[in-house]
């Protein structure tokens, strides 16, 4: 981590404010951070604002943060402030190393990273890949990635769609289901403040046991639905015809297609 000590964030909106606040309550210095966003009013003391991006300066890492459809108008505004010293960070969905490598061709390295916002509590799937560094690069960038989460390198770039919909899209996913929940705990005659609050609490539980269990999810679900019982008649609902399964699936595989979309519209950039 010591390796990157002067950190450029171009774009600081919902999940590079997330990377932002849990470094910063990971310990590191807020001091190491510079934050160009125009949009962006305010940023935790210590850390620099600007509404514009430097005209020079030394930076060892600039991350990408503003949407992927922005990359083609900031691209040759940062291009100065990425040379042989800097390494590029990308968290931008569907931007591919050959469409990063072709706009900034002198980085000392690039690396794409697939968060979610639960980076801000120290709690998000990192997914990693790099090229153009060695192995006490990956050491320095999984280092630095730690306070943010579980860092997990791909065995490659073409992982990075299937990972998109996993661990980038999951958690609106996890969020719609605990929505549901609670709805349906309405429907069934519980307060809708107490349904949401009952099934927040029940789905942090279950997250947490699953984490630390010996057990796999699906065994655990087959241990709390015991024959004949009130949890076995529900998970016959969800289990007939493959039904969850079936839905999820198709939702990953829609969020995929979509990031390959945006993979495709940054090549043609």
């Amino acid at each position: 981590m010591d390796r990157f000590q002067n950190i450029l964030l171009v774009g600081c909106g919902n999940m590079a404010g997330a990377m932002l606040t849990g470094w910063l309550a990971g310990g590191i210095p807020a001091s190491r951070f510079t934050v160009v966003d125009p949009h962006k009013e305010a940023v935790p003391e210590g850390v620099t604002l600007l509404s514009e991006l430097p005209s020079e300066g030394r930076f060892d890492i600039v991350m990408l943060g503003v949407k992927p459809q922005g990359l083609d108008a900031v691209a040759p505004l940062l291009q100065p402030l990425v040379g042989r010293s800097t390494v590029l960070f990308s968290i931008l969905a569907g931007v591919e190393f050959d469409s990063l490598s072709a706009r900034f061709p002198e980085a000392g390295g690039v690396v794409r990273i697939m968060p979610n916002l639960a980076a801000a509590i120290g709690k998000s799937p990192i997914a990693l890949d790099a090229r153009g560094l060695d192995e006490t690069g990956r050491a320095a960038v999984t280092a630095l990635m730690a306070p943010l989460g579980t860092p997990e390198w791909l065995a490659g770039e073409h992982l990075f769609d299937a990972v998109t919909a996993l661990a980038g899209c999951g958690p609106a996913f996890v969020y719609r289901f605990i929505d549901s929940l609670a709805a349906g705990a309405v429907a069934l005659g519980l307060d809708a403040g107490q349904s949401q609050r009952l099934a927040l609490a029940m789905v942090e539980g279950a997250a947490l046991l699953a984490g630390a269990s010996e057990f796999s999810p699906g065994e655990l679900a087959d241990k709390v639905a015991s024959p004949g019982g009130s949890t076995r008649a529900g998970m016959n609902v969800l289990d007939e015809g493959a039904a969850l399964a079936g839905v999820v699936a198709e939702a990953m595989t829609a969020s995929r297609d979509r990031n390959a979309e945006m993979a495709a519209e940054a090549r043609r950039g």
